[in-house]
């Protein structure tokens, strides 16, 4: 299975807005090999390390969630072996389990990494409820130009949320030569943007819509696109469309890249809660306070399979990762979770900091959790009264 995001902290530091001195244990090295003890820090912290812009609930009343009969379920032993920061489980709109550690708390925002991803690809929904995008089948050179006469010409805005561009991108974390280790290190050149000027020069592998490839670099695509056709940026298009109105807690933070934009693929820091209530959105068709963010049945067809992944059982929509059943959730390096389980109205939320970015132990013992968080549901006797 591929891996969910970039190196980024020596480009984002080269941005030159503000940001606080990272630590002695962050500053030389990109996140991926970070000593443990500071990147848990940095993780509930990140707007202290590098440059990131407010997203803000504007004093929106919040969406209460409720206390549900106590799961029959303890994931201390779990949360210590790998490094868990916060747990999440919510059924019927209520809070069946929720558990702390690494020393956060409720009101501790904790990064992200790729599930910001998802939240990318539900802007993309609202900028067709809002008119600014015309169709998915739209050619991306229509709203980003700059990647005329190159891999992008004729591809859609479809194959962009898909990853099936069909252009060639590298996506090896363990290369410094590859294409994920590299475009956001671009230099900065007046009146362009650097993650469109190095995505330009990437040639063809296939045809479009034909393989899937992922590439954290195309949802920084769509995130461009998304911010030139709103001529917004992302930050506010979030706190406008989904933050202030999805009951949030707490503002949050969306981490910027060497240009000074919002890193579409990448890095939005919020609290354990916050994250429970963008599954919920999710989960509930995008509606929310003021009715539906997004066009009419623009979840069900973002959380279906439109490419195959290699793994049986498994796809990908539009930046939301896919199960034959049904299940859909936004992933993130280090052990970052939203899983939403339509069926069963049930949302997990786990927050981490696995010793390594990725790894099967790890997704094993994430998937051995879920499957105990699943037994105590389904097993449960049947509960009275609200």
């Amino acid at each position: 299975m591929k891996r969910f995001i970039i190196p980024l902290l020596a480009a984002a530091l080269a941005t030159g807005a503000p940001a606080a001195q990272p630590t002695p244990e962050t500053a030389p090295n990109s996140v991926l090999f970070w000593a443990p003890a500071g990147r848990e820090r940095a993780f509930r912290a990140m707007e202290t390390v590098m440059p990131h812009a407010p997203v803000s609930r504007r004093g929106a009343a919040v969406r209460d969630l409720p206390k549900g009969a106590p799961l029959a379920l303890d994931p201390s032993a779990y949360m210590a072996a790998q490094r868990i920061a916060g747990v999440l489980v919510i059924q019927d709109g209520k809070v069946r389990l929720e558990r702390y550690g690494l020393g956060i708390g409720p009101d501790t925002r904790w990064v992200s990494f790729s599930m910001t991803k998802s939240l990318t690809s539900t802007l993309v929904g609202t900028a067709l409820k809002s008119g600014a995008i015309k169709s998915l089948e739209d050619p991306v050179t229509r709203y980003l130009p700059g990647l005329s006469g190159g891999g992008y010409d004729g591809v859609t805005i479809r194959q962009l949320l898909t990853m099936t561009s069909g252009v060639a991108w590298n996506e090896d974390y363990a290369d410094p030569k590859s294409d994920v280790a590299r475009f956001l290190q671009e230099p900065i050149v007046a009146g362009q943007d650097p993650v469109v000027t190095y995505m330009a020069r990437l040639p063809r592998a296939h045809p479009p819509g034909t393989r899937w490839n992922y590439s954290t670099g195309e949802t920084n695509l769509v995130g461009a696109l998304v911010a030139a056709a709103e001529k917004r940026p992302l930050a506010e298009l979030l706190s406008d469309r989904i933050w202030s109105r999805a009951g949030m807690e707490a503002d949050a933070v969306w981490a910027l890249d060497q240009g000074g934009r919002e890193i579409g693929g990448c890095c939005v820091s919020a609290t354990l809660r916050d994250w429970g209530r963008i599954g919920l959105m999710a989960q509930d068709g995008g509606l929310l306070r003021g009715g539906s963010i997004v066009p009419d049945g623009w979840f069900a067809e973002a959380t279906a399979k439109h490419a195959e992944t290699g793994t049986p059982g498994r796809g990908y929509g539009f930046q939301w990762w896919t199960e034959d059943d049904g299940v859909f959730s936004a992933n993130g390096i280090f052990g970052q979770s939203i899983r939403v389980d339509p069926k069963r109205r049930l949302v997990i939320v786990i927050l981490s900091a696995w010793p390594q970015a990725v790894g099967l132990d790890h997704s094993n013992a994430r998937r051995a959790f879920v499957n105990d968080v699943l037994k105590a549901v389904d097993t449960e006797p049947a509960r009275l009264g609200p």
